[in-house]
């Protein structure tokens, strides 16, 4: 944003000068050109938003294959650390290995959340 389309305080005041400076004839020709500043600036608001939304919008649709992803990776991580906890007996640390892979599918899903 250029401050020539920045529009304050000091825009409003100046047009008033304006106006006063050159008379009452010159009032539609300030006006106009005081709406156009003022369009243009919310144009660009307008547009912000929307591509701040359309942002937002890929992030999250995205999210669908990176959380599916992730599912298949802990899958198939899981496997190998099973069979081998679970052929030694240790169970207490098969449990807290599939605790933190559920923990970190958990915390992505909530994170990719709109």
């Amino acid at each position: 944003m250029n401050q020539h389309d920045e529009l304050g305080h000091g825009d409003i005041e100046a047009a008033l000068a304006t106006r006063r400076e050159l008379g009452a004839r010159y009032d539609a020709e300030l006006v106009d050109g005081f709406a156009e500043r003022i369009e243009r600036a919310v144009e660009r608001r307008v547009a912000d938003q929307v591509a701040l939304q359309q942002r937002r919008t890929a992030a999250v649709a995205g999210a669908g294959g990176r959380q599916l992803a992730l599912g298949i990776v802990s899958l198939v991580a899981f496997i190998p650390i099973s069979i081998a906890l679970g052929v030694n007996g240790q169970f207490l640390a098969l449990l807290v290995t599939l605790a933190g892979i559920v923990a970190v599918n958990l915390a992505h899903a909530w994170q990719s959340r709109p």
